[in-house]
Formats: C-alpha cells, sequence, structure tokens
C-alpha cells in the first residue's frame, strides 16, 4: 500500500477543512473538491476508491490503498469519493451519534495515507434520488473523470441501493473506466473488518478490540472547550471535550494518549473519564481528560485523545473525597498500564 508523510494539518487548514469552506488546498497537497461539477482539469482522471469510509479501518485501508496502488502504477492521480453526511444520518435524522471519524478526522486519516484528492459529495435529498445508472454518469465519468474505479466488494450505491459492482463493472467497459472490486478483509478469526464491529468493541467497553480493526487506538478529536474548572480544586485539572456526532463508547473510565494538534512529540498519557459526571450532578455527554506530568493551558487548542483501555465503568460517588481518591487509584491504574 503506498504511504506519506501526509495527515499532519496546520491549525488554519485544519479549521478551514472542519468548517468545510468549499474547495481548497491544505497545507499545499491535500486537495478537498465538494462539487463535482467543478472539477479542475488537472484532478480528473484519477483511480478513485469509493465508500463511506467511517472510520478509515483495515478494511478501508485495503480499498484505499488499492487505488493508490493502480495510481502509482499508471501515473494518475489518487482520490477518493466520499458521502457527507453519512447517509444513515440523512435516512436515520433521529438516530444516536454513531459517528467514528467526523469528516475532519476522515479527511486527516486518508491524507495521511497519501491520498492526493478527496472528493466530497454532499449526501442530501437530490443525490439520495439519483439513479445508479445517473450516479455512474453524472458523477464518475461526468464530473470525476475517473480512469479507474475501486470500491469494496459489497459496495452499492445509487436511489434504493440499485447499483452494485457488477452494473460498474458493465458501465466501465462501455464508457471507458476500469473497475476493481476488493474483497472482504478478514482477521486471524476470519472475521471481516467493519465499522459495525469496532462501534459494538466501544459499545462493549473494548477498545482494544476496536483497535484490532481499526489498526490504530479509536481517537476523539476535538476542540478543548470551557469547563467548570471543578478538577483543579481537587488536584486533578482536566481538558474537556465536546463528543458531537462521535459515537458514545461505553461510558466510565479510559487510560488514553493525548496528541496536540500539530505536535509532532510523542503523545501525553493520561486518564479520562468519558460520560455525565453523575457525581456532580452533569447532563451533558464529555471527555475530561487529566493529562500526566503537563502544564500548559489547553483552553482553545485541538487534541486528540486515543482510547487505550477501559478502566471502569462511570459511577456515582457518595461525595468529592471519595470521588478524588477514586481518581487517584484510576491514575495510577492507566499509569501502570500505559506503556
Amino acid at each position: 500500500m503506498p504511504d506519506g508523510p501526509r495527515g499532519r494539518l496546520c491549525e488554519r487548514c485544519l479549521r478551514d477543512l472542519t468548517a468545510g469552506r468549499g474547495t481548497g488546498t491544505f497545507c499545499g497537497v491535500m486537495r478537498v473538491f465538494r462539487h463535482y461539477q467543478t472539477i479542475p482539469p488537472d484532478a480528473r482522471g484519477a483511480v478513485v476508491a469509493i465508500g463511506n469510509f467511517d472510520g478509515v479501518h483495515l478494511g478501508h485501508r485495503a480499498v484505499i490503498g488499492e487505488a493508490g496502488a493502480i495510481a502509482q502504477a499508471t501515473q494518475r492521480p489518487w482520490g477518493v469519493l466520499t458521502f457527507e453526511p453519512h447517509p444513515r444520518a440523512f435516512f436515520q435524522p433521529d438516530s444516536p451519534p454513531f459517528r467514528l471519524t467526523p469528516f475532519h478526522a476522515k479527511a486527516r486519516l486518508m491524507f495521511g495515507l497519501g491520498v492526493d484528492s478527496i472528493f466530497v459529495q454532499r449526501f442530501d435529498k437530490t443525490f439520495s434520488s439519483l439513479s445508479a445508472e445517473a450516479f455512474i454518469e453524472d458523477v464518475l465519468v461526468g464530473g470525476i473523470g475517473a480512469r479507474h474505479v475501486v470500491a469494496g466488494y459489497d459496495f452499492v450505491f445509487g436511489r434504493g441501493r440499485g447499483g452494485s459492482c457488477e452494473m460498474l463493472l458493465a458501465f466501465g467497459q462501455r464508457l471507458g473506466f476500469d473497475f476493481t472490486a476488493v474483497r472482504a478483509q478478514i482477521d486471524a478469526r476470519a472475521t471481516a473488518y467493519s465499522s459495525t464491529g469496532i462501534r459494538e468493541c466501544l459499545r462493549a467497553g473494548d477498545p482494544r478490540g476496536a483497535a484490532a480493526i481499526l489498526g490504530r487506538p479509536f481517537q476523539i478529536e476535538g476542540r478543548v472547550i470551557q469547563g467548570d474548572r471543578r478538577g483543579r480544586t481537587i488536584g486533578f485539572p482536566t481538558a474537556n471535550l465536546a463528543l458531537g456526532t462521535y459515537l458514545r463508547p461505553a461510558f466510565g473510565v479510559y487510560a488514553v494518549e493525548v496528541r496536540l494538534n500539530g505536535d509532532e512529540r510523542p503523545p501525553v498519557k493520561g486518564v479520562a473519564n468519558l460520560g455525565r459526571r453523575p457525581t456532580v450532578g452533569g447532563e451533558t455527554d464529555l471527555l475530561e481528560v487529566n493529562l500526566f506530568d503537563f502544564e500548559g493551558d489547553l483552553y482553545g487548542s485541538r487534541l486528540g485523545v486515543s482510547l487505550i483501555d477501559y478502566l471502569r465503568p462511570e459511577k456515582k460517588f457518595d461525595g468529592i473525597d471519595q470521588l478524588k481518591a477514586q481518581i487517584a487509584a484510576d491514575a495510577d491504574h492507566a499509569r501502570r498500564i500505559l506503556p
């Protein structure tokens, strides 16, 4: 699989990417196109991997990497076509948060693989009503000008999920693009890597199981928000992150590793509570991180918090003293676990 030194976005580029400011070139090389009707000539003719790719797990990486290998062999641009918002969010708008990688995190991971361009198709009512034939003709051929399309073996698309890999192969032969279907990627137990499997592991309090599918620890990215500063008063200051559209892993306490955006130094170790803080009457889902041996003001900074191990469920304590003693025990436990 081709691999590149990308994925480290500067603060301004990350802010623009997260805000969705149209078509852009980030950190000089990473290109995002949000309108297939206006793709510039130098970005057309790419080898394009297609999928939702929520999580960018090992199965997704096989599909994206296959496109990269073909692009390298044929000297063509390497692209990814993905959909935002996730189709599930469109069809089930009232469903609980389920994303493993909101778009900015997904894009960063893709660029980290070495991808040249990401084509982002807005998934809305108009697009959802597009037939599979029109998707191929208008988006893939007319808009992106794809010369080779790569997808997972079970990829379906178009109104009523009417399109399939067999259709892509047949239309490609007629319209002048090649097609490759990537077989299921399986682990040592012959289980296919899947976003569903990751979600099941995280909800069960098994971040190590999720990491085995992802190929890395599950990470929650976000900007540090103002809290009630209660942690400082008991000797355990925390950096607080809202969870937004992220899937809610099992509520509880985790051993974590934390990286500041753009910081090339090794991650900072810590312990985090993910949940609603019942001891102090919390009502909103929050990730509170206590960083070990760290000093500095993190308000407004963007952090990536990797969940390494699950220490215990969240619980309500009888008072602050009991809570403080438990946090100290959790921190000792996390220090023993983290390498």
